[in-house]
């Protein structure tokens, strides 16, 4: 039997996450009894969903939250909840009490319960803790040296989780996530937004705005890879994991020509003459900075696993969503 906390429940890969391992009744074998999804605004109750489902509405980095979020001693944390790239490099204080201050109060009231109390936490942090320059690929033992306020705050979360982690206070396991691709919905804060953009919106008939060039490229996995990344740490042997608690998911490499290919082949040349080319000199600038390719042996080894193809993930969203081409 298993209680899982969902923070950021409400949010694109919460939702499929929510969904998934209600639809499955079970989180790694051990059979789903109350599931606890929480974010700024209430999230939807899952079809299928255990009888003991609480759905909350709160800001967890403000006082007093975290420690009525973690009360009930759930046996497993996701946290997903954070403030994206562009908003986060935008609006700094912001930025810091949601993804840094909010995490620390988090931890801590895990901390505060104490008497043997240490649950799995999965944490989402993402390869925007890496800065240029960068070797191709990306090793698992490059040096993580953020450029942006947003990757910033990731790093110094996954410092915090490791920490803890190593001081028994819990179970923690960070994954660094590619940029997720293709996002529905629509269009978020993220500066990475666009990569999903030039599919999607082109997709559903309607213009989509390229603010970088075409020779752009990009580590990307869909939003069922992410949610499988987050189901599968959830269950690894922390010992098997050792003291670096953090890692680099697996994913691809696409750069913005080859994602257009990709929607010339879904959609023709209608939908591509959807994309209309508009430079945009602070994103331009912030993705200069992100990482682009990398070779995650580790994440690999642990039986982590990417998409196939962009074409598959594509087809997925075509799929998830409905579309009718």
């Amino acid at each position: 039997m298993v209680h899982v906390l969902i923070i950021g429940a409400a949010g694109m890969v919460g939702h499929k996450l929510a969904r998934h391992i209600t639809q499955d009744g079970s989180l790694n074998g051990r059979a789903l009894t109350k599931l606890s999804l929480v974010d700024v605004v209430e999230p939807p109750v899952p079809a299928n969903a255990p009888q003991d489902t609480i759905c909350r509405a709160c800001d967890f980095s403000l006082e007093g939250e975290a420690e009525q979020l973690v009360a009930s001693r759930p046996d497993v944390i996701f946290h997903l909840a954070a403030i994206v790239s562009g908003e986060a490099e935008v609006e700094t204080d912001k930025g810091y009490r949601i993804n840094l201050d909010g995490t620390r109060r988090l931890f801590e009231a895990i901390r505060a319960l104490g008497e043997g109390y240490c649950p799995r936490v999965v944490f989402t942090s993402s390869i925007a803790v890496f800065g240029a320059p960068f070797p191709d690929p990306i090793p698992d033992d490059f040096l993580p040296a953020p450029l942006t306020s947003y990757g910033a705050q990731k790093a110094m979360s996954e410092l915090l989780l490791a920490d803890f982690s190593r001081k028994g206070f819990l179970d923690g396991i960070g994954i660094r996530l590619p940029t997720i691709v293709v996002r529905p919905g629509k269009p978020n804060k993220a500066a990475s937004g666009f990569f999903s953009g030039i599919i999607r919106e082109p997709l559903n008939g309607q213009e989509a705005v390229l603010p970088v060039a075409d020779d752009v490229l990009h580590w990307m996995a869909s939003p069922r890879a992410a949610a499988g990344f987050l189901i599968h740490a959830a269950g690894l042997d922390g010992e098997t994991v050792g003291p670096r608690r953090n890692m680099t998911m697996p994913g691809l490499a696409v750069t913005v020509a080859e994602e257009i290919e990709t929607l010339r082949r879904f959609g023709g040349e209608k939908a591509v003459k959807l994309i209309r080319r508009e430079r945009d000199p602070l994103v331009e600038k912030i993705v200069a900075g992100w990482p682009r390719g990398f070779d995650p042996a580790r994440a690999l080894a642990l039986g982590f696993k990417a998409d196939e193809s962009f074409d598959a993930i594509v087809q997925t969203y075509i799929e998830e969503e409905g579309i009718t081409l």
